[in-house]
């Protein structure tokens, strides 16, 4: 049995997939490995880019302790953007106030009778 761990290219941040194959066939001259399954009886080709491929091993202690490595570092990273997220919501929401209590002043300044009538027409 060997062990694979392929990045997910679809995924931001980085995600990585761990799996269990039977065999595989890579070639020097070709840019993708070719993993066989066996699913329901049947035998199946996944065909994954090289360069897609992290990890591949017949060690399954070593595969799970990379595979460890990997999620904490996928959760640190969610945590960071989970973060960002909230500070870019939070920084969207009082420029948004702010712009709207300049606006209801600049309003308040126009609508008063004070202003002269050429500076009023602004």
């Amino acid at each position: 049995m060997y062990y694979v761990i392929k990045k997910q290219l679809d995924r931001y941040p980085n995600t990585f997939i761990g799996f269990a194959v039977e065999k595989y066939i890579a070639s020097k001259s070709n840019d993708n490995v070719i993993f066989f399954f066996t699913h329901d009886g049947k035998v199946v080709r996944k065909w994954v880019k090289l360069t897609d491929i992290v990890l591949l091993t017949d060690d399954k202690e070593y595969f799970l302790k990379i595979m460890r490595q990997f999620k904490r570092t996928q959760e640190e990273q969610q945590a960071l953007v989970d973060e960002a997220q909230k500070n870019l919501e939070q920084t969207m929401t009082n420029f948004v106030e702010t712009m709207q209590a300049e606006i209801s002043e600049f309003e308040e300044i126009r609508d008063s009778t004070d202003v002269p009538d050429k500076l009023r027409c602004l």
